[in-house]
């Protein structure tokens, strides 16, 4: 099968005669042959260890990737325009992993999304093992291309509900019977128009008690003809879509009229970004109780929307943001330096793509000197960031850009994952990175929060890099065909059928206490590969102090999504807003997670309801416990 030589700037073209990597017995070959990521890591670890003088926080732990201990054997299968029929299109951004109780056994249960094969429910046994309950739950979707995935309580009904997002083969809402049983309820919904759909996030933007939907739609990057796996086959321009109009389809907000129907009001409330929207996040910036909109844009600038009393939204990105990164993928607001505040972490990924031939060392550098031209960019090159952004709130409506200053700076970003790692008070952030076939490997990111003053690269110190099989199996090619030049490169050394072997890459992350020891541990979603389960022994190696809050509300909508949690203990208060966002194309209902640092004694717990109610708990605090907040 060959592919199309294709129209962007920059896209590699590979031919030749090739098949999924799906063929036994024929020699493996590494591709790029030559990875200078691989070459120098061990240069890479040393120097990541020298800089241990700078940390003032706990780092002498360590993840371990316990996939196998697990029995989880879940493995992302992507589409053959992104493996053998390598084209340079929106397929390989990859997709989501969400978390949730599904069954109410106080364990949480691991959604994994696929492209190709249907995706996979594992129920958690306890003790970190895990059973594959896909088709007895119903939500395999297997005749899907699916992207995206959002646990959330759309009823009410005290049981997660579960939305999952496809390329133009129509979003689907499953109603959890409890259980662990789903039931497709999408047609009832109004939920089912379909669109090159990615993130999408629960949300209550006018304070009525149900839970809103917002899905982001990326814009037309695909053809109507089908492909040999039931996708729809890539546009050859697909990266320069955003030059034209006709393929824009833009963010819809719909809103929950009870009893799981949805009502579009998207052009109702005035949200109309002209982007190319892979995902997005909620918060309250100007803190008038109104949940606010951050859309991220792949290809130009984000847009923030202001949520005026319920009822519209106004663009106010000028205001607040005026210089975005022009490549954005990964998205978080939290507070990072504990004074109240949230900040705002956004990764770039197409920033990086215009950068070639990177080193290792140079991957915490912002790295576009000479951008494309401004009919490619949609404006002024000055009028953009190329590169990671990190908004750090300076309050009254002021923001500060200080992702250099802090250290935030990653390469071939994807998702964001936030939680505090090493259970000291400061929030970390676990960062997806990594472009596989055909660039040289990439890393995942571990940003330690260095007590609010700079954030110190750490997947080398705690386990996380270099991973233990750094390459995967992506296509079987006939090397003894006649071959174009970029063919004989892959090929070189060998006349007979080899497997191609390409450096793995994960997309998205999500950070939960998946074994219920009190220390937070990371599970990936890697691209056309298997998953990690990355296991954390921080509870082994100290005593650890932690608090996890779980809300139900009453007025509010029970999960609290839109709520400000505020924990005061060891002359420290610690602020999160519960938006639900677990990582890239993700959402997941999950406590709140605080670490407490040394601090023993819980003095209080402050929670502000999306109704507007103030309520403050003093009674029956202590650490390591789950504590369950009811809205009064």
């Amino acid at each position: 099968m060959r592919t199309a030589v294709l129209a962007c700037a920059g896209c590699i073209s590979v031919l030749g005669s090739m098949q999924a990597a799906n063929e036994p017995n024929v020699p493996e070959v590494r591709y790029p042959r030559v990875d200078i990521a691989l070459d120098t890591m061990e240069a890479r670890v040393k120097a990541q260890r020298e800089t241990i003088q700078q940390f003032k926080v706990f780092y002498d732990f360590q993840f371990t990737d316990k996939l196998k201990e697990s029995g989880i054997t879940f493995v992302h299968h992507a589409v053959p325009d992104a493996t053998y029929n390598y084209m340079r299109v929106h397929y390989d951004h990859g997709t989501g992993v969400a978390v949730a109780d599904v069954d109410g056994d106080g364990l949480y249960d691991i959604y994994f999304v696929n492209q190709v094969g249907g995706n996979e429910l594992w129920k958690n046994l306890g003790n970190g093992k895990f059973k594959n309950i896909t088709d007895e739950a119903g939500v395999g979707l297997r005749d899907r291309i699916s992207v995206g995935a959002s646990f959330a309580d759309v009823n009410n009904t005290g049981r997660p509900d579960l939305f999952v997002t496809t390329v133009d083969q129509g979003n689907v809402l499953f109603r959890n019977d409890g259980n662990g049983h789903f039931t497709d309820v999408t047609e009832h919904s109004g939920l089912s128009p379909a669109a090159h759909s990615s993130g999408a996030v629960f949300f209550d933007y006018d304070r009525d008690g149900l839970l809103d939907l917002l899905v982001c739609n990326v814009g037309v990057y695909t053809t109507e003809e089908k492909g040999p796996a039931g996708e729809y086959v890539g546009l050859p321009d697909a990266f320069l879509g955003h030059l034209h109009p006709e393929r824009f389809e833009g963010p819809r907000l719909y809103k929950n009229l009870g009893n799981y129907r949805f009502e579009d009001v998207t052009a109702e409330v005035g949200l109309d970004p002209k982007i190319w929207g892979g995902d997005a996040d909620v918060v309250d910036l100007n803190r008038d109780g109104w949940p606010d909109i951050y859309f991220l844009n792949m290809q130009g600038a984000n847009h923030y929307f202001e949520n005026e009393g319920g009822k519209k939204f106004v663009d106010r990105t000028s205001t607040y943001f005026p210089k975005t990164p022009w490549g954005a993928m990964g998205i978080k607001f939290f507070d990072y330096d504990n004074d109240g505040l949230m900040d705002l972490y956004v990764s770039d990924m197409h920033s990086d793509m215009m950068a070639v031939d990177v080193p290792p060392e140079r991957e915490k550098e912002k790295l576009v000197t000479q951008p494309p031209p401004e009919r490619i960019l949609g404006g002024p090159a000055s009028n953009y960031i190329f590169g990671d952004a990190f908004y750090h709130n300076l309050g009254g409506g002021k923001f500060e850009e200080i992702s250099d200053k802090i250290g935030v700076e990653t390469y071939w970003p994807w998702g964001v994952s936030v939680g505090d790692v090493n259970a000291d008070g400061w929030d970390d952030i676990f960062v997806t990175g990594g472009m596989n076939f055909p660039f040289r490997y990439g890393i995942n990111s571990m940003l330690l929060n260095n007590r609010g003053t700079k954030f110190l690269d750490s997947e080398f110190l705690l386990g996380i890099e270099p991973r233990r099989v750094p390459y995967t199996k992506w296509f079987v090619m006939n090397c003894s065909e006649s071959l174009r030049p970029s063919e004989r490169k892959i090929c070189e050394g060998y006349n007979t059928r080899i497997m191609v072997m390409a450096p793995k890459a994960s997309r998205s992350s999500v950070i939960f206490d998946l074994d219920n020891d009190g220390a937070l541990d990371i599970v990936t979603n890697d691209f056309n590969s298997e998953p990690q389960v990355l296991l954390s022994n921080l509870a082994q190696r100290k005593k650890i102090h932690w608090l996890k809050v779980l809300l139900v509300g009453s007025k509010s909508n029970r999960e609290g999504l839109g709520a400000v949690v505020r924990v005061t203990a060891g002359g420290q208060t610690y602020t999160k807003y519960n938006d639900g966002k677990s990582g890239y194309l993700s959402q997941s209902a999950l406590p709140l997670y605080f670490g407490l640092g040394e601090a023993t004694k819980i003095d209080r717990v402050e929670v502000q309801w999306p109704s507007g109610q103030m309520q403050t708990v003093h009674e029956n605090l202590k650490d390591n416990h789950v504590l369950v907040i009811g809205e009064p």
